[in-house]
This record gives C-alpha cells, sequence and structure tokens, in this order.
C-alpha cells in the first residue's frame, strides 16, 4: 500500500447551516427503528451498493459487532433526512496504546463502504464532520474501503485538515469487474484464445461424467439447504484447511447464513450452483443489485478441480448477466491473479485516518505515517 500523509494550520469550525441538525443513534433499538429512514437515504441517493443497504448493516452488526458501539449519524434538514453516517465506536490496541477508534461497520467481509448521501451533500458533509470535531470521545477516525468515485474521501479529508487535523490515507486494493455493455459473443471472443479453449475443453470433459447444468437459488425455496451445501462448498478446498472457510467460524458462517435470508426477501439473492449430473460441484454466492451482480464468494469441490469447475461457473453466471441486460459484473475483492483472466478494469478503494488534535492523536499520526514508513524503507535498503 502507497501513503499520503497531511497536516495544516487550523481555520475556523464550520457553523451548521440553519435547519440541519444531527441525530447520533447508539441504542440497538434506535438502529433498528431507524430502517425506513435508511432505506430512504439509500433510495434516493441511487448509490448502487448493497453494502450500504440497511439489510447488511443490520447483519453485519448482529455477527460482528461485539464490543463496539454504534455511532451511526443521521443529518436531517428539517424533516427530511439527507445523510447517514453507518459508523461505530471500538477501543482497539495499537504498537501498545489504547486507542478509541471511530469507523465504518467494517472487517474483512465488508468489499466497500461509505457515507450515504441523498442530498445536499455540502451541507451533508459539513455537518458530519462538524459533529466529529465536537465529539471528544475518539482518538482516530478510521474510514475503510472507500471507493475511488466517492466524494467522501476528498470531503473528510480536506474538513479535518481545514480545521488542523492530521491525515493519511492508504490505497487499498482494487476489485476488478467486466462491464456488461457488448455482448457475450463479443466479451467472450475478446478473452485470450487459451482461456477459451481451456473453457471449451473442460466443458465437454465434465460433460462426458454428466449434464453440465447451472442452478440457481433466488428464493426461499431450498435456501437452508442450499446455503448449507454451497458453505460446505467453500470450505472443502484450501479455505477450509487454512481455517479461512466461511463454516470455519461461527459468526462469519451466522452472517452468510442471516444475510442470504434478507437478501432473497429483496430479490437480490444469486446462489449459483455448477452441476454435473445430480451433483453440484461449485457455487457461488452472489448479489443482484440494481443493474449489477456482485460476486462474494465462490467454492468448489476439490475431487473435481482439473475440470477447473469455478471458471465454468463464472462463464455461465457472466453468460447470464448479459443476457439479463445488466451493466456490470463486479468481482469484488482483491485483483487475484484468477480473476486477470476475465477481467481488465478495476475499482481502486482508499482508507482514510484522521487523528484527533490530543497528544495520543499526534502520537499516533507520527508512528503510522512516520515512524513505520521509514522503518520500511530502511529494511529495505539492508
Amino acid at each position: 500500500m502507497s501513503c499520503v500523509v497531511t497536516a495544516i494550520t487550523a481555520t475556523e469550525p464550520f457553523i451548521a447551516a440553519p435547519g440541519i441538525r444531527v441525530q447520533e443513534v447508539s441504542s440497538y433499538q434506535a438502529f433498528l427503528d431507524l430502517e425506513p429512514v435508511w432505506t430512504r437515504v439509500v433510495e434516493e441517493a441511487a448509490t448502487g451498493s448493497p453494502f450500504l443497504e440497511f439489510a447488511w448493516a443490520r447483519t453485519w452488526w448482529e455477527c460482528f459487532g461485539k464490543g463496539g458501539v454504534l455511532h451511526v449519524l443521521v443529518v436531517w434538514a428539517g424533516d427530511e433526512p439527507i445523510a447517514i453516517a453507518p459508523l461505530m465506536a471500538t477501543t482497539i490496541r495499537m504498537w501498545g496504546l489504547s486507542v478509541r477508534s471511530l469507523g465504518f461497520l467494517y472487517n474483512s467481509h465488508v468489499p466497500r463502504t461509505d457515507f450515504i448521501i441523498s442530498a445536499r451533500p455540502d451541507d451533508a458533509y459539513r455537518s458530519i464532520w462538524n459533529h466529529l470535531a465536537q465529539d471528544r470521545r475518539w482518538d482516530l477516525l478510521q474510514l475503510f474501503q472507500l471507493p475511488e468515485s466517492s466524494p467522501t474521501m476528498g470531503e473528510i479529508r480536506h474538513l479535518a485538515e481545514q480545521e488542523g487535523y492530521s491525515t493519511g490515507t492508504w490505497a487499498s486494493g482494487s476489485s476488478p469487474y467486466v462491464p456488461l455493455d457488448t455482448s457475450w459473443n463479443e466479451y467472450h471472443d475478446s478473452l485470450a484464445a487459451k482461456h477459451r479453449s481451456n473453457l471449451r475443453n473442460r466443458f465437454k470433459r465434465l460433460n462426458q461424467i454428466g449434464p453440465v447444468e447451472f442452478e440457481t437459488i433466488s428464493t426461499s425455496v431450498g435456501l437452508p439447504e442450499a446455503v448449507e451445501e454451497a458453505l460446505q462448498l467453500e470450505a472443502a478446498a484450501w479455505k477450509g484447511e487454512q481455517g479461512t472457510a466461511i463454516a470455519c467460524a461461527s459468526d462469519v458462517r451466522a452472517f452468510y447464513g442471516e444475510f442470504a435470508k434478507r437478501a432473497v426477501e429483496r430479490g437480490w439473492l444469486r446462489l449459483n450452483f455448477l452441476r454435473a449430473g445430480d451433483k453440484r460441484v461449485a457455487c457461488d454466492y452472489s448479489l443482484a443489485y440494481g443493474n449489477q451482480v456482485f460476486l462474494l464468494k465462490v467454492g468448489y469441490d476439490p475431487a473435481f478441480s482439473a475440470f477447473a469447475p469455478s471458471n465454468l461457473l463464472l462463464s455461465m453466471a457472466l453468460k447470464n448477466a448479459f443476457a439479463d441486460g445488466l451493466g456490470r459484473y463486479d468481482f469484488l475483492g482483491e485483483f487475484a491473479e484468477w480473476k486477470r483472466s476475465w477481467a481488465k478494469e478495476s475499482i481502486a478503494h482508499e482508507w482514510l485516518f484522521v487523528f484527533s488534535k490530543g497528544l495520543k492523536g499526534r502520537l499516533l499520526h507520527s508512528i503510522k505515517f512516520g515512524v513505520i514508513p521509514l522503518f520500511k524503507r530502511l529494511t529495505r535498503r539492508k
């Protein structure tokens, strides 16, 4: 990752525009009561991201929120909600220090996130920042996995620096995607010849075991059994051996299982399977949201690894996405080598760090964006 560090002289703090107020939601019940307001803001913001929906945030909090405190900010212009900052407060350890951190509802299972701004962005960002700046309960504000198209990075960083806060940014991973603005045939023909040949040969060989079929679970019918089998497939290969599979952790298992139910209710879930005869040999856990597909997880039966079943399944899923007239197939996650056979374009992500003005904040900034980068440079020279 690369970093950028900035700290500038303070200016006068922002005073909210008339009629603008910020509501802080910290109790679980108040969070649940916020659902209709949250949903309205998401719809009006047209974010195009299922990871900003209330159903995602609620499921994440219920499964991963232990040890944290909700710190959701809702910006109102009169009686109209215009923005939501989905934050939480935690106490973490950094370099032996106890640090009060504010950040998104985030862990490694969140592909990207952001503030949700539906109207009056200047007032919304300024009001969120003003509320945070007046709050003395944090040493570090961490905004992870902001997509490159989001104005949040620039707006919050600028507002923080105007008031003399030290900031730093890290370039995170890029997520590949396939634009679906042509036809399947045109896209397929653009793939490397060797890749196309491998797909044809493996489809042919797998068909000798049993008819190869594409199966999608997108309703509640058969959902519990399908989710269970998908989790078993996801854990069957190296992820299970290394302990990183969904099924290896009860909270992770609960998250994907519960979100599948909520995604089905909203018409988002696409639990896809590749079948060879009567056997499911590969799966992907995807979301169809707006005009996009988001690929969350993949898995396969290692007994069929010679057929590259995940690639065969992906080929069929992409073909269906083209046929459905969707706009983008988003692989999410890092730009892993296997994804390069399919995608050339990507979405970059960044992390923003804002440090409090106190002694602890200055020390944290100095270590993270001064001492550690210097140590790494010196180490590389040896």
